[in-house]
């Protein structure tokens, strides 16, 4: 998988571009992500206001991600988030007015393989990837050139990435 900030079209194949990359602290959100490593493994506890946080700060941190520009439509970009769970992605769509089909590929990943923790999200480059490619679009982004990555982690930490994608044949 190619992805990269500066692609050289004529010796590789692109699938997205960073365009820019962005994290986000959400205020009073100490501990409700939080992550330990023991010798059996890791362990992720999510306090259950996590769901309500995001949503109630997510508009912020995009719209600090995308200024100067002011984006009124958030249907116009593919979407990739960190699948925390249903209940962090529900609340994302509803407060962003998302369709549902912009959280297909997020949904797949996190339905066939749980939360990966950070990983989950090259899952989900190769799923909307492959998904665009078998529905004949012209993008890997779902036939859109615009996308957004957003990733969740400890904290609550919110990195925002804007991605640009390429033709897919």
């Amino acid at each position: 998988m190619s992805i990269g900030a500066d692609p050289n079209v004529l010796k590789e194949k692109p699938l997205f571009q960073i365009v820019s990359a962005s994290e986000y602290i959400i205020p009073d959100s100490d501990g409700a992500i939080e992550g330990h490593l023991f010798e059996a493994g890791l362990s992720i506890h999510l306090s259950k206001d996590v769901p309500k946080l995001i949503a109630n700060n997510i508009e912020n941190c995009l719209a600090q991600a995308l200024s100067p520009r002011s984006i009124h439509d958030w249907n116009s970009f593919f979407w990739m988030v960190h699948p925390g769970g249903n209940a962090i992605l529900d609340q994302i769509e509803s407060k962003l007015g998302l369709k549902k089909e912009k959280l297909s590929a997020t949904r797949h990943v996190l339905s066939e393989f749980g939360n990966m923790t950070a990983g989950t999200v090259f899952f989900i480059l190769d799923e909307m990837r492959r998904k665009s490619v078998e529905a004949g679009k012209v993008t890997t982004g779902e036939g859109q050139e615009w996308g957004i990555l957003v990733g969740l982690g400890a904290g609550i930490t919110v990195g925002i990435v804007v991605l640009r994608s390429f033709p897919t044949n």
